[in-house]
């Protein structure tokens, strides 16, 4: 049997904050960014409120969140009793809500009536995915809170709230939904509409991303990449990852390396694993071919060696570490924690995803090849 289902509302445009003045009498909790709290990006959010709503917000959002923010937002939640949460950010606020929702539900024995994610990356797809991934920050180790309740009921693409993400920020995001549609497309419960979603992805984000990242206040561009964000969002939540990201939840756990960040440095190594399968080969060839990231006449092989020398390309033009080394990480302690990396990879959520079920040597065969 093959499912798929999209059960987020998914509002886009210079106008989709309009959907807030739904909310009146509610109770609202904000999860947001730090940076946001107090910002006038918020306020303008809030101003799409109706003014009988009551508003309470919490900031405390770290990346790669940790059980002590979310405890403190649980608190919070407690306390105030929402009716309806929005949450504001990327994906680690995103994350957090997730979370906070989970456990705060759970422990007052009342549901929210509304969960909106309005994401101001374009990158993890959390706002239509029933994951949030949280930081274990005394055991070095990363988690997944996994349940199709924690998908939110709307999500709002404003586009306008990307423009002034950093640079960095950009590339690594707009990376990680290049890998979400690579690993989605070969993903074991990948299925017809899990594919056109991934391939159109790969064609946006492959001819689109680089742009976007030198023209940041170009809002055609970053409307289409943010777009693009969630429709990988939307392939992955169905078909599955894999061992990209396996191994990616680890270099950020061991090293603190940014998720997108990690998930670009071990992508192309995955993609030439993964391409030993001649249907996993046949699949990357074909997006590439579509997206003319490959020529048309490419034999398979061929497509995709083009489509790894792409995200070569573009972690280079957009001055993305390729490595651990060139991200500051000892070489030598990189290989020191090969082992408890494989072991962690192996038992991460999204390691079931992968098409070929690799070895312990081949797990550290790949990540070997991004330490130096």
């Amino acid at each position: 049997m093959e499912k798929f289902t999209i059960p987020t509302k998914i509002i886009a445009g210079s106008d989709s904050l309009d959907v807030l003045q739904a909310f009146e009498s509610q109770k609202v909790m904000f999860v947001c960014d730090p940076f946001l709290n107090g910002s006038d990006t918020l306020k303008m959010i809030e101003s799409h409120l109706p003014s009988s709503a009551e508003v309470k917000v919490f900031a405390d959002v770290k990346p790669n969140p940790p059980l002590t923010s979310i405890t403190a937002g649980v608190k919070v939640y407690q306390e105030f009793d929402p009716s309806v949460i929005v949450t504001l950010g990327g994906g680690s606020a995103i994350d957090t809500a997730k979370a906070i929702r989970n456990f705060g539900e759970k422990i007052s024995g009342k549901q929210l009536s509304c969960f909106v994610a309005i994401p101001t990356t374009s990158g993890t797809g959390s706002e239509v995915t029933n994951t949030a991934v949280v930081s274990d920050e005394e055991n070095h180790a990363k988690f997944p809170i996994m349940d199709d309740h924690l998908i939110p009921d709307i999500a709002i693409l404003y586009p306008q709230l990307v423009v002034s993400a950093p640079a960095s920020v950009t590339a690594y995001s707009g990376m990680d939904v290049m890998t979400h549609s690579l690993e989605s497309l070969v993903a074991n419960d990948a299925n017809l509409f899990t594919e056109a979603l991934a391939e159109k992805a790969v064609d946006v984000i492959g001819n689109n991303l680089v742009d976007a990242y030198r023209n940041p206040t170009n809002l055609e561009l970053r409307h289409i990449v943010h777009e693009a964000a969630t429709a990988a969002g939307l392939a992955f939540n169905t078909a599955g990852l894999g061992i990209t990201h396996s191994i990616a939840h680890q270099l950020g756990a061991q090293f603190h390396v940014p998720h997108g960040l990690a998930c670009a440095m071990v992508l192309p190594h995955v993609v030439a694993f993964n391409a030993q399968d001649k249907k996993c080969e046949a699949k990357y060839a074909e997006a590439a071919r579509k997206a003319r990231l490959a020529g048309a006449d490419s034999s398979d092989r061929m497509a995709v060696r083009e489509l790894i020398r792409k995200l070569q390309a573009m972690m280079r033009q957009m001055k993305c570490p390729r490595t651990l080394a060139a991200f500051g990480i000892k070489p030598e302690d990189a290989k020191a924690a090969c082992e408890t990396i494989v072991k962690a990879a192996r038992k991460d959520g999204t390691f079931p995803g992968n098409p070929i079920v690799p070895t312990d040597e081949q797990l550290a065969e790949i990540y070997q090849k991004v330490i130096e």
